[in-house]
């Protein structure tokens, strides 16, 4: 009992964390009020936790996604994962889901995007949306380029020029777009693209990239890409790259489940950043959605393509079980 004189009382441990946790006082008007110094206020608060005064609780489901951000950020190495929970009402929604998800991904852009960053773009439905998120009201003076050539001929929502000038409204900076088409149609027109002084500028800035923030399709096991549900390629060009089995389409390029990229006779026609060069930007950032992406997000983890994920609870769910 005797050492029990010299320690604080469970009842002042209890009043001070009552008054900061529930009531929402500030630390030096509690410290003033007990008669208590701010770093003796500092280590009953610690007590509190300690011994089970106070306990925290996270309620579902945003227990269980921070929780499956810890496991794939530990069993991939990756810098950061971000699950999105999913309201049960909108579970069936694909396209209010994909919302929820380029929501989170423009507020970590934003969260983490600095004065004079380059920023690559891969455009795609959940990356449309995206860009519609960021905030005009958090200018960064950073410059947005494109990591490949147009398919605005193909999916007329993606069209490059615009996308690219209103992602740069909200940062304040400026922009580097090429009007090439993602794919050319001969090795001699490609040649001819890839020596252009526009493209030659675009190719510089590849290497300079600070953030890229991608996309990326599905196609293994449901067929619902843009790249090959549209007239991006034609019948001849589609069934040589299914011929090789992808599992998804990213950066223009195919990608087959171990990550590696399938090269066909369309693999040196198409315009867009090289993926050793890819490879070398210090953040790239995924956002995706829906769990039938789970084997195209497994595809880029396996590939070493992707260091920032950001996906639904769902989505989440399925890549875990693949694993």
């Amino acid at each position: 009992m005797k050492g029990e004189v010299y320690s604080q009382s469970t009842c002042i441990v209890s009043a001070v964390a009552y008054q900061y946790y529930v009531l929402g006082k500030k630390r030096t008007e509690i410290a003033e009020s007990v008669g208590l110094s701010p770093a003796t206020l500092s280590r009953l608060l610690r007590r509190a936790r300690e011994e089970g005064i106070i306990e925290f609780h996270i309620t579902e489901p945003y227990l269980s996604c921070c929780q499956m951000e810890e496991e794939l950020a530990d069993q991939f190495g990756l810098k950061c994962a971000i699950v999105v929970p999913v309201p049960e009402q909108y579970r069936e929604d694909k396209e209010r889901v994909k919302k929820l998800v380029a929501l989170e991904g423009a507020r970590y852009i934003q969260r983490i995007i600095n004065d004079g960053d380059i920023i690559g773009l891969n455009w795609g439905g959940t990356m449309y949306h995206l860009i519609q998120y960021l905030n005009p009201c958090r200018k960064v003076p950073a410059s947005i380029i494109t990591m490949h050539g147009s398919i605005e001929h193909s999916v007329k929502k993606f069209q490059a020029k615009s996308l690219v000038r209103r992602a740069a409204m909200s940062f304040g900076g400026s922009t580097l777009v090429t009007a090439a088409p993602g794919l050319s149609t001969s090795p001699e027109e490609h040649e001819k693209v890839l020596s252009s002084p526009e493209y030659q500028k675009l190719q510089k800035m590849y290497s300079k990239i600070d953030i890229s923030v991608s996309g990326v399709g599905s196609i293994f096991p449901e067929f619902d890409s843009p790249l090959v549900t549209s007239d991006f390629l034609n019948k001849e060009e589609l069934d040589e790259v299914m011929a090789q089995k992808p599992a998804c389409d990213f950066l223009l390029r195919f990608f087959n489940e171990q990550g590696e990229e399938c090269h066909t006779s369309i693999s040196d026609r198409t315009v867009s950043i090289p993926v050793d060069v890819y490879k070398k930007i210090p953040t790239r950032i995924v956002v995706a959605s829906g769990k039938a992406k789970a084997h195209a997000i497994m595809s880029l983890l396996n590939g070493d393509l992707v260091d920032v994920l950001i996906i639904d609870k769902d989505l989440a769910d399925a890549v875990v079980d693949l694993t």
